[in-house]
């Protein structure tokens, strides 16, 4: 049998098949998969993730890779009526080099996130990858799904760290080791084609990440404003005095931090008065040349004699900054723990249509669903909203969810029609490929599963992922 197999290749401890030991891996951040798992292999480096490749490939067995299980759409579990084998990098866990010249740190897939970060501030350096599942995600599930997260307004995307991968392809064998260069125009860039795709390519096992400087400086601050508008152009401003040291503005609406304070007793008002809006700004400065606390004073100041903000507080402590961002973290913590259904989104629009995107969800959505409650916070920098909704007082949870679908359709629909994007920063898995299908085009689609087959002939690689390779249908090939 194919684990008796696996357990060969990865020792008896690198198997995991008992119901109870299979239940950490049954499900992600929003979904759940009661079965369909064969086993979960967990391979201790990249010629054991080869080997399990190639023994499933010949028992054509689906793989499907996983990361910290943190994802939003399914990707990492199995498909209805699937029976797979998981892949888990668990155990490679090791940091195999940090260049404090070239700036470049070469991981395992396997690491955590906030592991490489810290080493990353042991080296005076930063890596401008950061999100509110840092202490759990792991940095090829990052990769993998092309995460966003707090500071894209300045660093970029998961896309912007990568320097070059280790793989492993469907056949079992390895591309690498990781390129670390900055600048190569060797042919086709393989590295923009793995990250983002979800497993369906490749399983990658090793990464060489971009480092910077990490900052002498950081100033953390708190504005209170009267609608999306004024936060906009409170970006446009902070953008101007401010120029690439804001690493990132986030925007909080009053019913987000309404939930946020009902599911945190210890949470408090930042300001002295509560306000419509909440703009969670932060800035960094890597030269000690630059006074940043008198550019945010003076940011400040000129947003509030325009009539942009009304209120603000500038972090005069590490403890008042991380303050300020538990506030903004702890809205996602409320809706990821919430006891009813939750209408969750992924949305981003062009900045400066954020505004406009925000009117039409909360015009539209309550005469949908009447009592309807749409609740908006996330990146303003980047134009990611997430836009989610709460079910009306007293209906049902029951009720609430069969009406789940419409409510994420309008949503999406109103994104699109802003040239906007029904996943931003999430990943597209097995929840959003209808989606997908919306925003791509019929010939976008036809290259991309021309490439899938190329890279995964027999279909084996997380199969029914990001693409159905028979449109129209739920299966793959």
């Amino acid at each position: 049998m194919l684990p008796e197999r696996l357990r060969a290749i990865v020792g008896e401890g690198g198997v995991v098949a008992d119901p109870a030991g299979l239940q950490a891996y049954r499900g992600d951040s929003v979904h759940r998969a009661d079965g369909g798992i064969l086993c979960v292999a967990r391979p201790a480096g990249t010629e054991q993730v080869a080997d399990v490749v190639r023994a499933c490939r010949a028992a054509g067995v689906p793989i499907v890779p996983r990361g910290g299980g943190t994802g939003f759409a399914g990707g990492s579990l199995p498909m209805p009526g699937q029976s797979v084998v998981m892949v888990s990098l668990e155990r490679m866990r090791r940091i195999r080099s940090l260049d404090p010249v070239g700036d470049v740190i070469v991981v395992d897939a396997g690491c955590v996130l906030h592991e490489v970060r810290q080493a990353a501030a042991a080296a005076g350096r930063v890596l401008g990858l950061d999100h509110g599942g840092a202490g759990s995600s792991s940095i090829g599930g990052n990769v993998a799904t092309n995460a966003g997260g707090n500071n894209v307004v300045r660093y970029g995307m998961a896309r912007d760290q990568v320097l070059g991968f280790e793989a492993v392809l469907a056949d079992g064998s390895v591309l690498g080791p990781p390129a670390v260069l900055r600048k190569s125009n060797a042919g086709y860039d393989l590295r923009h084609l793995l990250t983002g795709s979800e497993g369906t390519l490749a399983l990658i096992t090793a990464v060489a990440l971009k480092l910077r400087p990490g900052p002498v400086a950081t100033v953390t601050a708190m504005f209170g404003v009267a609608s999306p508008d004024a936060a906009v152009q409170t970006f446009t401003l902070a953008r101007e005095i401010l120029g690439e040291a804001v690493s990132a503005f986030e925007l909080m609406s009053r019913p987000a931090l309404e939930l946020h304070f009902a599911h945190c007793a210890t949470a408090r008002e930042p300001l002295p008065a509560p306000t419509p809006w909440l703009v969670l700004l932060e800035c960094e400065s890597t030269s000690r040349f630059m006074d940043l606390d008198a550019a945010v004073e003076a940011l400040f100041e000129s947003a509030t004699a325009r009539g942009l903000v009304l209120s603000g507080v500038l972090a005069s402590s590490i403890a008042q900054r991380r303050s300020m961002w538990a506030l903004r973290e702890g809205i996602a913590v409320a809706m990821g723990e919430a006891r009813h259904y939750i209408v969750r989104t992924d949305t981003a629009v062009p900045i400066a249509s954020v505004p406009e995107f925000l009117r039409r969800v909360h015009d539209e959505l309550p005469r949908r669903v009447v009592g309807c409650r749409p609740v908006a916070f996330g990146h303003v920098g980047d134009g990611n909203i997430h836009l989610n909704v709460l079910p009306p007082e007293q209906m049902p949870d029951a009720a609430f969810r069969a009406r789940g679908a419409e409510l994420s359709s309008l949503v999406d629909d109103i994104a699109l029609s802003l040239d906007g994007t029904v996943s931003a920063e999430h990943g597209i898995g097995q929840e959003k490929r209808a989606a997908l299908e919306r925003m791509r085009s019929v010939r976008e689609l036809a290259l991309m599963r021309s490439i899938k087959r190329v890279f995964d002939p027999d279909g084996i690689l997380n199969p029914g992922k990001v693409l159905s390779m028979n449109p129209g249908r739920d299966g793959e090939t």
